[in-house]
């Protein structure tokens, strides 16, 4: 399965017996599938099957469809005026004007009132409307269909960042464990000036006690756990990516874990050179979990 990005937009238009469809559907990054829709009036009724839909296609987002219907002239049912009541309430409206000083009455404020202007609801059979019904579902599809196609598109470039980003993480994991401070000549001569230099400070110090310290530090100092590590995550965020699929969670979680190493490496470090790759480590974990955040 491919990869899909949270965020995109589609547009999918069709007409039906004289009514023209309109659907505009986008989506930003979501912990889970959530649906605002915008529906004209009276066509609340689709909402179910609606939600549904998405429900079917995608695994994460906060989605949003807007939905908008042109009749044809012939289909508009037509205003009924109620003239005879207009006429008193506008005769009304003219004398609160002349006795009080009211400003006077707007032609829209007056069509406005209840009473005055009836737009009757348009006599539809049950055959009509569950054609109607059919084909705002179809057209529907349709816009999720090119919704789908954007993710993956946006999907496929997020899997090229995030795998220059692993490649990244795997070049400094073998950066650090072939640094030289790590060579155990190196280590061994470091630690053996460094116990010369105390007992030279103070002749009252136990050499046998400060050889063991010394040992014991170096053991806390050795990163090989981290970098082991570090090498099984590369190794899992790759096949990760390979798999495709609703895998952003998972890259989230192993983005905390690439974190929690690098941050272990630079507290354990004895050598400026592996402290500097541990922030590089660091600041190329930041980029990686800032994408995997657009992942689905």
């Amino acid at each position: 399965m491919a990869l899909q990005s949270m965020t995109g937009f589609a547009r999918a238009v069709a007409d039906h017996d004289g009514t023209s469809i309109a659907w505009e559907v986008k989506s930003v990054n979501g912990k889970s599938v959530e649906l605002r829709l915008r529906l004209p009036p009276g066509f609340e009724r689709l909402e179910p099957a609606l939600r549904q839909a998405v429900q079917k296609r995608f695994s994460r987002g906060n989605f949003q469809a807007t939905l908008t219907i042109g009749r044809a002239a012939g289909l508009h049912p037509q205003p009924i005026v109620n003239e005879a009541f207009l006429k008193d309430i506008a005769g009304l409206a003219q004398r609160l004007q002349d006795q009080f000083g009211f400003a006077p009455a707007s032609a829209d404020g007056l069509l406005s009132l209840r009473g005055v202007l009836d737009v009757p609801e348009a006599i539809e059979s049950e055959e009509a409307r569950t054609a109607l019904d059919a084909a705002l579902l179809g057209a529907f599809e349709k816009a999720l269909a090119g919704l789908e196609a954007a993710r993956r598109a946006e999907g496929a470039a997020l899997k090229v960042l995030l795998l220059g980003h692993i490649d990244a993480v795997d070049a400094l994991t073998l950066r650090a464990e072939a640094d030289p401070s790590r060579d155990p000549l190196v280590i061994r001569q470091k630690l053996a000036e460094q116990v010369r230099l105390l007992m030279d400070t103070s002749a009252n110090l136990d050499e046998s006690r400060l050889h063991m310290e010394a040992a014991f530090l170096a053991t806390k100092a050795d990163i090989r756990e981290e970098i082991d590590r570090l090498k099984t995550h590369v190794a899992s965020g790759r096949a990760l990516l390979a798999s495709g699929g609703a895998v952003g969670r998972k890259l989230d979680f192993l983005a905390q874990e690439f974190n929690r190493e690098s941050n272990t490496l630079c507290s354990k470090s004895n050598a400026a050179a592996v402290t500097a790759i541990g922030l590089e480590l660091k600041a190329v974990v930041d980029q990686f979990r800032e994408q995997v955040q657009n992942l689905e």
